[in-house]
């Protein structure tokens, strides 16, 4: 796309951010559907946000995406619809009439890469190790995508039943049971859930291994990502289920935040996704519910 004097700017957020991957599959989504705009990465750091949101008002910068750590912190600063106040966090904002206006796309693109999975999960169980900011999203997922019970592992036993008591509260249609951070209870635990989901840091650090050992058949899904998609938890998950790391779910809300600035469906996310593969150089995902979008 040419740059021109009409051209929009939108971009991302974070600190740091330029090991993000958002610009590359974004120009993608730009160039797919023609729109005239551009997309680059903002490093900013934790204690000039307020500066850097007043200033990217005054540019007229159309949207940008929230990385971390600012996700919590921008969303005590933007309008934020229903979706992104029951999660507590934003990554998504957009130029308001009297300032900016923010959702939250993760669930969205978690709940897309589990239907590219083609896993039924409606009426079924899910196991979420986690109970941070991701892993409100993934709740808010798994509560559209109908499941009936959702176990909850955390290391933080206080945290635990925090997360579980705010589970209650907003998702009354959930069955939500909490889960000890012991081999044992993973394990039966497991054997009920036809999805594994992992929201903890655990896997981010080199060479680090998945503290329980992942049984049962089904589908498991990481937040987490690397460059070659061998994760901690997806090590700990294969065998009998189908296992992928954070990237689809990336591109996924990703795709979804898109779809939000600019008034469209949401673009194709394979082609996005096999580039990004092709630049990373790692084993293409298999997404068969993806294919036909």
């Amino acid at each position: 796309m040419e740059i021109n004097g009409s051209t929009k700017l939108y971009g991302i957020i974070g600190w740091p951010v330029k090991h993000s991957l958002s610009p590359v599959f974004q120009a993608s989504f730009l160039e797919q559907l023609q729109i005239n705009a551009a997309y680059l990465p903002f490093a900013v750091a934790p204690d000039l946000l307020n500066q850097a949101l007043e200033g990217l008002f005054a540019l007229g910068v159309e949207g940008f995406n929230v990385t971390v750590p600012h996700k919590e912190s921008v969303f005590q600063r933007v309008s934020a619809d229903d979706d992104a106040r029951l999660i507590g966090a934003v990554n998504t904002v957009r130029r308001g009439v009297n300032g900016w206006d923010a959702t939250n796309t993760d669930w969205r693109g978690f709940k897309a890469v589990v239907e590219g999975l083609e896993t039924p999960v409606r009426g079924k169980r899910a196991l979420l190790f986690g109970a941070g900011g991701t892993a409100r999203a993934v709740l808010h997922a798994l509560a559209a995508l109908g499941l009936d019970t959702v176990y909850i592992c955390n290391r933080n036993s206080e945290r635990l039943a925090g997360f579980v008591e705010f589970a209650h509260t907003n998702y009354p249609q959930l069955v939500c049971e909490p889960v000890s951070w012991e081999q044992k209870s993973v394990t039966a635990a497991c054997a009920d859930a036809v999805l594994l989901v992992n929201t903890t840091t655990i896997g981010l650090a080199p060479e680090q291994q998945f503290p329980f050992a992942l049984s049962g058949a089904g589908a498991a899904i990481d937040a987490v990502y690397k460059p070659d998609g061998d994760t901690a938890f997806c090590r700990a998950a294969e065998g009998s289920r189908s296992a992928v790391d954070g990237l689809p779910m990336l591109i996924a809300q990703g795709a979804e935040s898109f779809a939000w600035w600019h008034g469209c469906t949401r673009p194709n996310c394979i082609s996005a996704l096999s580039s990004i593969e092709k630049h990373l150089g790692r084993t293409p995902v298999k997404l068969p519910g993806w294919q036909a979008n």
